[in-house]
């Protein structure tokens, strides 16, 4: 259950989801000083925190780390609202507040993504339904797709070649290549 970040933690966290790179401690800091007054020290604590809270993974480069963001911040705002959805007594009326707080623009994004969300389910549902529509389909079509699966009859029609003897083994094969001795002979 994430907690919301601090305010320097979503000024730092908003350059490295924007930035969408690994970042330094001092890349960060050169940013930030474009804004407040800060210490080189103050930033590299707060992104200390952030990889021990489990925000932004590290890896050393020299004597100093770059830290990558570990999830998007679409999830971690999701994510805030989820946990405070989830400990409302009555989850339907905080939606029906949460939704009158909205605006217009909003409200359009929300739609937007229900959109989407009932897209998924509803491909989700119909994925199986076709698949299955397709191979009914490709079973009435499957007679003449299947002298191309042959090819494991057609090598004992190659030893028919070589002794003259054998030649009503290949006529039974172009006999099974029609298709309909095959179902027969299944």
């Amino acid at each position: 259950m994430p907690r919301p970040l601090g305010e320097l933690e979503d000024a730092v966290m908003t350059r490295v989801w924007q930035w969408n790179r690994p970042v330094t401690v001092r890349e960060v800091l050169e940013d930030l000083q474009q804004e407040r007054s800060i210490a080189y020290t103050t930033v590299m604590t707060v992104m200390d925190n952030l990889h021990q809270k489990g925000w932004v993974r590290r890896e050393a480069e020299g004597r100093a780390y770059r830290y990558t963001a570990v999830s998007t911040r679409a999830a971690y705002s999701a994510a805030l609202m989820n946990e405070a959805w989830s400990t409302s007594d009555n989850p339907a009326a905080a939606l029906v507040a949460f939704f009158g707080m909205m605006s217009a623009e909003q409200r359009e994004a929300l739609r937007d993504a229900v959109r989407v969300v009932q897209y998924d389910d509803e491909s989700v549902t119909e994925a199986p339904a076709e698949p299955r529509a397709e191979p009914r389909a490709e079973a009435a079509a499957e007679p003449p797709a299947e002298p191309p699966a042959e090819p494991p009859a057609e090598p004992p029609a190659e030893p028919p070649a070589e002794p003259p003897a054998e030649p009503p083994v290949p006529s039974e094969a172009e006999d099974e290549s029609a298709g309909p001795p095959r179902p027969p002979g299944r």
